[in-house]
């Protein structure tokens, strides 16, 4: 999409908002007695920030809003899609997290954010805040592919979704890939940054096995723009040579959904079933507050801009940015991981942001850290667990040191690691 474009969706998304605004829409809770934070998004990043305020600063009332009864745990849902991790591990009931934590969550899908009335709107009323903890995630940039082409956007939505975002389409996508009976089956990777970047090759791994295990005839195509991880690129070739195909450097330059094609710089592939999987952008609420980054030209850089040290939307103290959303964390490296520990850590850090900043304090300057475990070899099974930690150079910017530790035979690591970040903010109990 065009510079152009995108400027014309951002003011007409400010058109659609300025009655909404200018309207005196129902309280959806009563005034806070005291000062309110109001914490849009339950994954990861918002839970977290919602548990560690509790814990930090009792005397502010702490909203948490989300649209979805439960939570979905993105870490380990690539084993559950082939049958290998109970979904009663993944799956928590929201509220009885905030029961647990002393918070207040309400089920509603936030529509519009107005930072000058510090102000959420949702289909069901309004909630002022005193401090804004945003943590809503990416949204897929179908636009890329289709420009305005609503009806395409519509058709892959509805029938070749990636399932990346929790919700339905996880279910959907299972279902899909236990009734595929054969054939050929395309599933695109975005340009970096995206979601937890050795996720699809995890995926692809997970699908082959099905398919192998099945003993279904049919042939998993990767279109990657990156090069092939080599650990991948092993057991692919060694394990899967009939059940994973990888195009490296295939970057989508057009896809047509309803003739079932692919367009790259070098061929163009026809599918049978497709997981498809477009550029990832900061979601949908992050561009209607007009809090994307811009880059030296002014073009958008598709990611919530943040100071990097305290986490505060650049140019409002009073909205916290957290997560899979956020732009550049440092020119030494970019972006942080977007991975589901490190948005635990962004919203522990955004809770002790504002606990001391409501406590009059100055806010000590934290650095997150984060754990990701990929599986990598199921027959026999190895694993690979990726840790980043960061530090502060002499000039003030963040460093970065990344460690790979590869396990040859893991014990059911991921899952004790993801049982104690659920006890940290979901108030688990095994």
């Amino acid at each position: 999409m065009t510079f152009g474009r995108r400027r014309f969706l951002a003011a007409s998304l400010a058109a659609c908002s300025a009655p909404l605004f200018a309207q005196a829409p129902p309280a959806l809770l009563p005034a806070s007695k005291g000062r309110r934070v109001v914490i849009v998004g339950g994954g990861w990043g918002g839970l977290s920030a919602a548990r560690h305020l509790r814990a930090l600063a009792p005397e502010l009332d702490v909203v948490l809003l989300e649209k979805n009864p439960s939570f979905f745990s993105m870490p380990l849902s690539n084993k559950w899609l082939a049958g290998l991790v109970d979904e009663k591990l993944l799956t928590h009931d929201c509220r009885a997290a905030a029961n647990a934590y002393g918070y207040t969550f309400l089920q509603a899908e936030v529509t519009a954010l107005d930072r000058e009335r510090r102000r959420v709107h949702t289909a069901q009323g309004t909630v002022d805040y005193d401090w804004l903890v945003l943590a809503v995630g990416i949204r897929h940039d179908y636009a890329a592919w289709f420009g305005e082409d609503a009806r395409a956007i519509a058709h892959t939505r509805q029938n070749y979704f990636c399932a990346y975002t929790p919700g339905a389409e996880f279910r959907a996508l299972k279902a899909k890939l236990e009734n595929f009976k054969g054939g050929d089956l395309v599933m695109t990777i975005p340009p970096p940054p995206y979601r937890c970047q050795l996720s699809p090759y995890e995926r692809a791994l997970m699908i082959g096995h099905l398919f192998k295990s099945r003993a279904v005839s049919g042939r998993l195509t990767l279109l990657d723009p990156n090069p092939l991880p080599q650990r991948f690129a092993d057991v692919f070739r060694e394990q899967y040579r009939d059940q994973i195909a990888h195009v490296p450097h295939a970057r989508v330059k057009s896809v047509d959904p309803f003739a079932r094609t692919i367009a790259t710089e070098f061929d163009d592939i026809r599918f049978d079933e497709a997981i498809l999987m477009p550029p990832q952008q900061a979601g949908d609420l992050a561009w209607q507050a007009d809090l994307i980054g811009r880059d030296a030209g002014g073009k958008p850089s598709g990611w919530a801009a943040q100071e990097p040290l305290h986490l505060h939307a650049v140019g409002d103290e009073r909205v916290f940015l957290v997560g899979d959303m956020i732009d550049r964390a440092s020119p030494l490296f970019g972006h942080y991981p977007k991975s589901g520990h490190m948005a635990s850590r962004l919203g522990r850090i955004a809770a002790q942001e504002i606990a001391a900043r409501a406590g009059g304090k100055a806010p000590e300057t934290l650095l997150p850290e984060s754990s990701c475990f990929i599986t990598t070899r199921l027959e026999p099974q190895e694993s690979l667990r990726l840790d980043t930690h960061y530090r502060l150079r002499g000039d003030g910017l963040i460093v970065q040191s990344a460690k790979q530790n590869v396990d040859p035979n893991p014990r059911g690591e991921d899952v004790d690691w993801a049982k104690g970040m659920f006890g940290e903010f979901l108030a688990y109990r095994p």
